[in-house]
């Protein structure tokens, strides 16, 4: 994993399902997990052929070493949110997830290639270069499984220990170094002469791909990509803070359900957290963010920052978009998961043509942010209605609730969710039992796992 997905970052972190009749389930996007999985098995399955002659243990000793390095290179390379392969996983979130699935592939395989280390002993002449590739692949080895498993297990089991996030991350940033030394490993060990190169030559072309991509992750892509913005205005609403940020040159360009990466190094808070853009794109290209309370960074944000302070913004991802719904549709929050339907609301025009229902759910009423801009959708156009249910006054919502509000039924319409996962799983399956599941259902994360 990479910088999100920590407890502290509050905003609804995406990706959505798209599922007709199955409530609960969220599949990512088949193509990009399929596309890693066949890279590491043709790359192993290349090794095996080429190191055959020399014995099966031999052979199949390289090709679980060769499918960790081309799984960890991966891992890299996802790591570094290439835009145009986020479409292959369904969003950024699906893709972290690969990401981090990756990761513990690599290290089962290279605990694997540990075990059934190739003996070539007796066909290759032993170099210095040679040897120190061999201690070099130790050293990785071992400082790499450290890494993945605390990344594995941030959340300690059973005691419910978290490591700290500026812990995790600090660590975290030391695979790419420490795959480049795998890389060496990789170039320099003595092996048998002879052989087809071809399966060298794609071997070390993932290689050198996994350490580019964290070259351009850790050094070039921030500064390529952040975009500086202005603080010009930050209110408190309970434990809420609303930040409105203007650009400082280029602005980024998004779409209303997209979330960005922000950071404030004026004001200490240099670590990028994800949150959903609260606002429609505006011609000055000012963008609001809605910053829940939830962990140590977010907690300090609103003591820490100022108004004229400079932050940047990293962006946009995400793929949560109602427009790609049907004719009739639900959107249900759960608390900050408000955040992308406010963006939603704030573009609707009075040509839209969609029926859509907005149900957000609160604890108490000072948690029920952007109401006025609520409202302003509801006049602008008659076919947006909302409503805001106070748990502390109103009770829990039940689906009974939900259908009997709804102007249109539930089971022809999408339903959009953000917000926690009980709430959702709870909704869907008194939908389920009151025979109105949504003909489709797609939802927003709350992090990246």
């Amino acid at each position: 994993m990479t910088d999100a997905g920590h407890g502290d970052s509050n905003a609804p972190v995406r990706g959505f399902s798209f599922l007709p009749r199955l409530p609960g389930f969220s599949p990512l996007s088949l193509g990009g997990p399929v596309l890693v999985g066949l890279l590491c098995l043709i790359v192993a399955r290349l090794g095996f052929e080429t190191y055959a002659p020399y014995g099966a243990d031999a052979a199949f000793g390289i090709a679980v070493g060769a499918a960790a390095v081309v799984a960890m290179a991966q891992s890299l390379i996802l790591a570094a949110r290439p835009p145009l392969v986020e479409p292959l996983f369904g969003g950024l979130d699906h893709m972290y997830r690969v990401h981090k699935w990756l990761g513990i592939s690599a290290m089962v395989l290279m605990i694997l290639h540990q075990q059934i280390e190739p003996d070539f002993d007796r066909v290759v002449r032993e170099t210095s270069l040679g040897e120190l590739g061999e201690e070099a692949g130790e050293l990785a080895f071992n400082a790499l499984l450290a890494l993945v498993a605390v990344s594995w297990f941030r959340r300690l089991p059973f005691i419910g220990l978290e490591i700290p996030y500026q812990i995790w991350r600090f660590s975290h940033r030391f695979m790419g170094a420490l795959f480049a030394i795998v890389l060496f490993h990789q170039f320099f060990v003595d092996m048998p002469a002879g052989v087809d190169p071809t399966f060298k030559v794609v071997l070390n072309a993932f290689g050198i791909a996994g350490v580019v991509a964290w070259i351009l992750t850790e050094w070039v892509a921030p500064r390529l990509r952040r975009r500086e913005y202005a603080v010009t205005g930050i209110t408190q609403t309970g434990d809420t803070t609303t930040l409105t940020l203007c650009p400082q040159g280029r602005a980024m360009r998004w779409r209303p359900g997209q979330f960005a990466f922000l950071r404030a190094p004026e004001a200490g808070l240099s670590e990028p957290h994800p949150f959903t853009i609260a606002s429609a794109p505006r011609p000055d290209g000012a963008l609001t963010f809605c910053v829940r309370a939830l962990g140590g960074w977010t907690r300090s944000l609103p003591h820490k920052l100022r108004t004229g302070m400079r932050v940047q913004i990293e962006g946009p991802y995400g793929r949560f978009d109602f427009r790609k719904g049907g004719a009739r549709q639900i959107w249900l929050a759960g608390g900050i998961g408000i955040t992308p339907f406010l963006a939603w609301a704030q573009s609707l025009t009075e040509a839209e043509q969609r029926d859509i229902h907005l149900v957000h759910c609160v604890r108490t009423q000072e948690e029920a942010i952007g109401t006025e801009t609520l409202r302003a959708a509801a006049a602008r156009n008659p076919r947006f209605s909302f409503q805001v249910v106070v748990t502390a006054r109103d009770g829990r919502l039940t689906a009974d609730r939900l259908i009997s509000a709804a102007p249109f039924a539930v089971s022809q319409a999408d339903l959009w969710f953000c917000g926690p996962t009980g709430l959702k799983d709870g909704i869907l399956k008194g939908l389920q039992a009151q025979g109105q599941t949504p003909r489709r259902v797609r939802f927003e994360h709350f992090e990246f796992a």
